[in-house]
């Protein structure tokens, strides 16, 4: 008896115990996340100008998974391991102490800021693995021990700032570092040796360095040692002799007339062989100098790359190489020059092929005019974007391959792409019904509008292809420009969403002026957007599907609830006249046709609530569609 006392007995204990096991790892879990929130909050609250981290929400977690809910933050399973701030106009102080308190941190890209002041304490970060703080305006001296202990170093980048003095020592002992960028700045004095065995890239140019350059350097690209006016040998021209030391002055002494007249003679000779070598070695001078010159590289091109070949930064796949070296310049300037193609299953074609295709112009939207081109016996949509010259060439195409991978009916497939800093151009296929505003809201005397079935199936595929992308993008707003001209219409009226996830490539400015997700009543109230925000954008559509009208949404500069369409409609229910807000000759009506636009009227309104806590969540949303589908 007991025995059989004794087993329940342990397998309760072991329950608990495993139960116990749980809620402590639960615990922990939210913690850490807790933890990391609190630490990135503290940290952008030094920051000045931190428009860009508008996406820092405290109510939500900075991870999901492998997801980053905030922008610019690196996560893997729930947990915090870089920041990727690049090009975000930030200034204001980085609090160390405060990151230093995210145990995982392994990445920190800080690159293209305004951020000044001395190098920040970044031994404080002792397992860093990636450290660029490039083209801001650090400035002054570095301490000598100013990387003590940051033995997991393996790249560094403290290229164009204004740092110096001598380079710090503690810099030539990380005993894992493979690349240091320190161009640009005003280093001065002579170059320490480098004593690692695993350094593959070195660029000191444009600094002001003298003396000879070590042998642990001697092999590098001479372009990385340009425009230091005091270095010489390996790999640049060899160091001067010094001076062979004054011979003392003959002793005096008489010497008979016949060896008087030899020892004159030889020393005319003397000075004839002196004469020679004097103008030997301003020759040999002259050309070594010739020389140098043809080897200084300019200034801008040493700031801009390396020359001895890709790094690849293993340990941050979101920051996948440091920028290719002077020997690339040329394949980049190709690069440049042509279309770079995301699909297989589109004929390739060259920009010179784009060029010359007669054009028509298809209309000018909010950020760039659209023109339609046929190229190899397609029609083709090209959109030229004029602002996006805030986004780093490798962030735009690692953006760019991030969208070519997306893959739905209801999402527009981008087809190809072109770089330059000045423009972008992004390459999609002709979708022969045009937009679904032309059709709402454009001239219907050659052609019958939108029945109420075809309405139905708009509403559908647009919710679909919405929730797609909420699965796919990790971003906070994954569309944020989601309206009626941004929905294309195939030949049988599937609607295909363009124009989606360009929020991260978009100019800040540019973009809290003019996309549909800074409209929103949150941006409104409380300057920040949600993943709701794209819900809002979804109802306000579906509002004008039924209604048939023009949201002055789209129009307006913010948000204003007195133009408000989800306003309008909610005015128009309150006093009972919720028949008259669907839009009059709607063909394809029947009996049924009434009840079922009030139950799409009254998602539509759930999906529009200024309460974040009340509005549906875009997986309901698709929920109640397919819900009211398998009703009708």
């Amino acid at each position: 008896m007991a025995a059989h006392v004794a087993g329940p007995a342990r397998a309760i204990k072991t329950t608990s115990l495993l139960l116990f096991l749980l809620l402590l790892s639960f615990l922990a879990t939210v913690s850490s996340g807790s933890l990391q929130s609190d630490a990135l909050l503290r940290f952008k609250a030094g920051l000045g100008n931190n428009a860009a981290l508008l996406t820092w929400d405290p109510a939500v977690d900075p991870c999901n998974g492998d997801r980053s809910n905030w922008a610019g933050v690196l996560c893997t399973d729930g947990l915090v391991w870089g920041l990727q701030l690049e090009h975000m106009q930030l200034a204001g102080v980085i609090d160390v102490d405060a990151l230093a308190a995210i145990n995982n941190i392994r990445t920190l890209s800080l690159m293209d800021n305004r951020l000044a002041g001395p190098l920040p304490e970044v031994k404080k970060l002792g397992k860093l693995k990636t450290l660029f703080l490039s083209n801001n305006y650090f400035s002054g001296e570095i301490p000598a021990g100013a990387f003590d202990g940051m033995g997991s170093l393996k790249t560094m980048n403290l290229a164009n700032n204004d740092f110096t003095g001598r380079i710090p020592i503690s810099i030539t002992v990380l005993p894992r570092l493979t690349m240091v960028r320190l161009d640009g700045n005003q280093f001065t004095g002579r170059i320490p040796e480098f004593r690692q065995n695993l350094l593959r890239a070195v660029n000191l140019a444009n600094n002001e360095l003298e003396g000879p350059i070590p042998k642990s350097l001697s092999h590098m690209n001479p372009n990385s040692f340009s425009g230091n006016k005091g270095l010489c040998g390996a790999p640049l021209h060899p160091c001067s002799a010094p001076p062979p030391p004054p011979q003392p002055p003959p002793p005096f002494f008489f010497l008979p007339a016949a060896e008087a007249r030899l020892t004159n003679l030889t020393l005319e000779i003397i000075i004839i062989l002196l004469v020679l070598v004097i103008i030997l070695i301003a020759t040999i001078l002259c050309l070594l100098l010739r020389h140098r010159r043809k080897h200084a590289a300019s200034r801008q091109l040493a700031r801009d790359s390396f020359t001895s070949g890709k790094v690849i930064l293993t340990s941050a796949p979101a920051v996948r190489a440091v920028q290719r070296e002077e020997a690339t310049h040329a394949r980049r300037a190709d690069q440049a020059n042509r279309l770079l193609f995301l699909r297989d299953d589109v004929e390739r074609f060259d920009l010179q092929d784009l060029l010359r295709a007669s054009a028509e112009v298809l209309g000018s939207g909010t950020f760039g005019a659209s023109y339609k081109a046929g190229v190899v016996g397609q029609a083709m949509v090209v959109k030229r974007y004029r602002h996006m010259n805030n986004v780093g060439r490798e962030e735009f195409h690692e953006h760019m391959r991030m969208l070519g991978k997306l893959k739905h009916p209801n999402l527009l497939p981008l087809e190809a792409y072109y770089y330059r800093k000045e423009e972008k151009l992004l390459v999609s296929k002709f979708v022969d019904k045009g937009s679904l505003a032309s059709h709402l809201h454009g001239n219907h005397s050659s052609e019958q509008g939108l029945d109420w079935p075809t309405r139905v199936k708009i509403i559908r595929g647009t919710a679909k292809g919405l929730a797609y992308l909420h699965d796919e993008i990790p971003l906070t707003v994954p569309h944020a420009h989601l309206k009626s001209s941004n929905v294309l219409l195939d030949e049988s009226f599937e609607p295909m969403l363009t124009d989606y996830a360009l929020r991260p490539v978009i100019n800040s400015d540019h973009a809290h002026k003019l996309m549909i997700a800074y409209k929103s009543p949150e941006y409104a109230q409380h300057g920040k957007t949600s993943n709701k925000t794209d819900v809002w954008s979804l109802g306000i559509l579906m509002l004008e599907i039924l209604t048939g009208k023009f949201p002055e949404n789209y129009l307006t500069s913010g948000y204003d609830s007195g133009s408000d369409l989800g306003t309008w409609v909610n005015n128009m229910v309150k006093e009972k006249r919720m028949g008259e807000v669907f839009e009059k000759d709607m063909a394809g009506t029947t009996k049924d046709s009434k009840s079922q636009m009030i139950h799409l009227l009254k998602l539509a309104l759930s999906c529009c609530e200024e309460d974040l806590e009340i509005r549906v969540d875009v997986k309901e949303a698709v929920e109640k569609i397919e819900q009211f589908m398998d009703d009708v």
